[in-house]
């Protein structure tokens, strides 16, 4: 090993980059710079390029580099005027030489990846990111360091840029005077841009064109660059696809015969001005780029173009490229772009291989955050750097969960942060996806009810039953949806609580209590229990629940969804058992009768058994040899039972059954996951990965209806009473039990505060995590007030108790994202929040209390098909945690790579942190 660089040399090498020690590098072969231009105290090699560009990161030296100051101070600018950058679209017109002459022509386009016009010019490439030599990178920062740089240039049209970059040019000595005409005139020639169409347009267009006899008019490359934009720029499909307010960067490079050394020049303009034809986008232009120069290396001015364009799509360069002061910023932007660089070793990956784009891209928030810390801290001392791990070693209480120290102190606040929301949660709704939301909703809710509502009542002897659960939920929800902080959530019975219910009624009948009356005082208890809480402000604590703890919770449910659905699909099997020892051989010998001898005396028969003979018919008049033929209701409605060896197999519903069940669930996530292919336009993709689950149930619905299988069938109550005859509507609190009975409820309101207090809270705080990007505030003490005058209003009518339901509320979220509406080309939509209002909620619970009658339609829904729904809203809410995703944190912090074929490495030694931020979420 070799000693240590002296911090003089380092200081010499230092100053040799500054003063232009780049140069030689780049190599006399590559037509840019002349050997003649080397000066004998400059690197004569690539390597020495490396090690002059590297020399402010060695690993001989902690100081922090030229060029990250540089970096940090524009950031810090920035930061500062709270300002920030527009997309930029960029695109490269390369001039060719055709049988008509020379010719601009549009090669390739940028958004967020590469898009390459293939061969033959007839289709754009698929996105793609995008692969650099690393020797174009150093060719062009020798462009920018021996170019024409104009910084804030005002100029209104194309036509006046091009003379002042000459007349610049001319002034300074780098072009000579007689070119002007030459070069003006070529770089004003208007440009071929191609248009994506469709052949039946394309040979209608070809057709007109012939028939007018403008052909050629139409391609003409001798015409000037027009000042106003064209027809086709105006009704250019690609332009949806930009979001409103982006920019547009012009790159344009090419070969001509009579200079005989590059014109050079990347212009900022003072204001974005449209640039008529020259863009293929009627955007406004900010920067442009022009590279001309005599014979080159082949497609050397090709791959200079395209590593300008990849700079200008990397965030952290554009933010240099906006507040650049002069020319030496904009060699430190490429000096930090390329200390960032992965570079693949030639020979071990092919080149022509295109990457794709990844399904997600890293937060560009997270990197420039970054870099502005490490220059504050350099600046600063290390007091960002304690600040640093101060932060990051406690969590940031959010405004909701801080203490007033005045009782109902929160409960205030959460008041006050809600109201001016009120009413914009109401015209909010106003929207398809709401629709949508609100059928699938609904269905999830009722199937929910009754599944809970059928256990309850068998856990309860029918005091609560089906409809008590759908009554229950409507005025519960309805009234939470209406009055709560965090109207999104669905409130549902869990089944935690029906556990409870399920030893309350057993105690009560083993030690002869009124169960209902027993059950109010609890309720009561509860409520007065969860108003201490609130008053106190007990809802902070939740800022100390963990993530592996909220993580740990919603697994746990939503493993009991998957859990429930599938165990009710298998119980079907005992209802609609299978022959599983059935042959073909014997199918004469299945057959199943009505047997009606050994039914006993007649008379009694007659008086116990028998109903009245009206209600028969027909089938009350049949001879007894004939009643062998008997249906099974009519069979055993005279008292009959049924014979033969296939009475108890029903093969087709039990397969038919996991056919809806399978085919819902794996329809729903294809639906949901359908605004991700190439197929259709993206606003009917969109609108039909927002009905996935509804579209599902109907495919479904109709499958069941066209085979006319006798599938179990969602059955709704249709008389508004009491499941057991014995209770009215409202539960006394003094009657049967004892009257210190009132006071021995607390015991076990306690536990019953506690499981709500836990249940409640950690479903409230994963609905309000920071990545759903909600914008309205949270109300974790105002949820809890209307939880707790619920169980009051629930206790006293004999209604099943209610608290947020983790799951169906994941799923309410879900079905109400927001994404952005246009996306580049290969990037996926962004996430831009949670719709949030009260309508849907409120409109689901409504719904839910009139299902009485839509009985006539929803007996119509088999069941399997909900159990698929179930299955899906377990899995969809099991799949958005960490715990089974890997954590989305380390993919934050992923540093973007951009992948680069060459010989060489250049990577950062002296950021410890950041390199192993990278590898980490690289590894991951």
């Amino acid at each position: 090993m070799g000693e240590p660089v002296p911090e003089h040399q380092l200081s010499d090498a230092m100053k040799m980059e500054a003063s232009g020690g780049l140069l030689p590098c780049v190599g006399p072969d590559t037509g840019l710079a002349s050997s003649k231009e080397t000066s004998p105290n400059e690197p004569h090699s690539r390597n020495s390029v490396v090690i002059c560009q590297a020399v402010g990161r060695s690993i001989f030296t902690s100081r922090v580099s030229t060029a990250a100051e540089r970096v940090g101070f524009m950031l810090q600018q920035e930061e500062e005027n709270d300002a920030s950058c527009p997309l930029l679209f960029i695109q490269l017109n390369e001039l060719l030489n055709t049988s008509e002459g020379l010719e601009w022509k549009q090669t390739a386009r940028w958004i967020k990846f590469e898009e390459k016009v293939e061969d033959g010019g007839e289709k754009w490439s698929k996105p793609h990111v995008t692969t650099l030599s690393l020797h174009s990178l150093f060719e062009l920062r020798t462009c920018i360091k021996k170019g024409t740089v104009l910084l804030d240039l005002d100029a209104h049209s194309f036509k006046q840029i091009v003379e002042q970059v000459i007349a610049v040019q001319i002034e300074e000595h780098t072009l000579r005077p007689e070119l002007r005409k030459k070069l003006t005139h070529v770089l004003l020639r208007r440009p071929q841009h191609h248009t994506t169409k469709s052949e039946l347009r394309a040979v209608a267009e070809l057709t007109v064109a012939s028939c007018r006899g403008k052909a050629s008019n139409l391609t003409n490359p001798e015409a000037d660059v027009s000042e106003t934009p064209l027809k086709e720029q105006l009704k250019n499909p690609f332009k949806k696809k930009i979001p409103a307010g982006a920019e547009v960067s012009n790159i344009l490079a090419g070969e001509v015969s009579f200079l005989d050394k590059p014109f050079i020049a990347f212009i900022r303009l003072k204001e974005a001005v449209g640039l008529g034809a020259l863009t293929e986008v009627a955007f406004p232009s900010r920067f442009l780029f022009i590279l001309l120069g005599p014979r080159a290396k082949v497609k050397a001015y090709h791959e200079i173009g395209r590593a300008m364009a990849t700079l200008l799509t990397d965030e952290l360069f554009q933010r240099v490229a906006h507040w650049a002061q002069d020319r030496e910023d904009l060699i430190a932007g490429i000096d930090e772009f390329l200390d960032e660089l992965t570079v693949l070793p030639p020979g071990k990956w092919d080149p022509t291989i295109r990457i794709p784009p990844p399904k997600c891209l890293p937060s560009p928030h997270k990197r420039i955050s970054m870099h502005l810390r490490e220059w504050k801290s350099h600046c600063n001392g290390n007091l960002c750097a304690t600040e640093d791990r101060h932060a990051h070693g406690h969590q940031h209480v959010s405004e909701e969960l801080k203490r007033t120290g005045r009782l109902f102190g929160g409960l205030v606040k959460d008041i006050r942060r809600k109201a001016p929301w009120y009413w914009s949660d109401f015209y909010d709704a106003l929207n398809i996806q709401c629709f949508s939301a609100i059928l699938y909703i609904y269905l999830a809710t009722v199937t929910n009810a009754i599944t809970f509502g059928g256990m309850l009542g068998d856990a309860t002897d029918n005091m609560q039953g089906v409809l008590e659960s759908f009554l229950g939920t409507a005025i519960a929800g309805a009234t939470f949806c209406l009055f709560a902080g965090q109207p999104l959530t669905i409130l549902s019975s869990t089944g935690p609580v029906l556990v409870f219910e399920r030893l309350l009624f057993s105690f009560s009948k083993d030690y002869s209590l009124n169960y209902l009356e027993f059950r109010l005082w609890i309720g009561l208890w509860v409520a007065f229990f969860g108003l201490i809480l609130v008053a106190t402000e007990a809802s902070y604590l939740v800022q100390y629940f963990t993530r592996f703890t909220e993580e740990g919770f919603c697994a746990l449910i939503s493993l009991i969804f998957i859990y429930d659905s599938v165990k009710k699909m298998l119980s079907l099997a005992d209802y609609f058992p299978i022959n599983w020892n059935f042959k073909i051989n014997d199918i004469t010998h299945y057959n199943c009768i009505c047997n009606l001898s050994g039914t006993g005396n007649s008379s009694i028969l007659n008086k116990t058994l028998l109903p009245d003979p009206d209600s028969l018919g027909e089938y009350w008049g049949l001879e007894p040899a004939n009643r062998s033929q008997l249906r099974k209701k009519e069979c055993l409605q005279l008292g009959g039972h049924l014979v033969g060896t296939s009475c108890n197999y029903v093969p087709d519903i039990t397969f038919m059954s996991f056919v809806l069940f399978l085919g819902t669930f794996l329809c729903s996530m294809t639906l949901k996951r359908f605004k991700l292919s190439r197929y259709f336009p993206t606003a009917l993709r969109k609108l039909v990965s927002d009905f996935s689950i509804i579209l599902a149930i109907l495919i479904f619905c109709g499958i069941d209806a066209c085979l006319g299988l006798e599938t179990p069938k969602l059955i709704v109550p249709i008389e508004f009473k009491p499941t057991n005859p014995q209770r009215g509507w409202v539960v006394y609190p003094f009657g049967v039990n004892p009257w210190w009975m009132c006071l021995v409820s607390a015991a076990p309101a306690i536990l019953v505060i506690i499981l709500i207090f836990m249940d409640q809270q950690i479903t409230a705080v994963i609905l309000n995590r920071k990545e759903y990007k909600l914008q309205k505030g949270a109300g974790f003490h105002l949820d809890l007030f209307c939880v707790s005058l619920l169980m009051i209003l629930t206790s006293m009518m004999g209604l099943p108790w209610y608290v947020s339901a983790t799951v169906i509320s994941l799923a309410h979220m879900d079905s109400l994202k927001k994404e952005s509406i246009t996306s580049a080309p290969g990037e996926q939509p962004k996430f831009l929040g949670i719709r949030e209002q009260r309508l849907t909620g409120l409109v689901v619970f409504i719904l839910t209390g009139t299902s009485v009658f839509l009985a006539p339609i929803l007996k119509y829904i088999p069941m399997p098909v909900l159990y698929g729904v179930f299955l899906y809203m377990g899995v969809a809410a099991l799949s958005s945690i960490q715990i089974t995703l890997g954590s989305p944190r380390d993919a934050s912090d992923f540093i973007t790579l951009t992948v680069f074929w060459s010989t060489m490495e250049s990577s950062r030694k002296n950021r410890a942190v950041h390199g192993q931020n990278a590898a980490s979420s690289y590894a991951s």
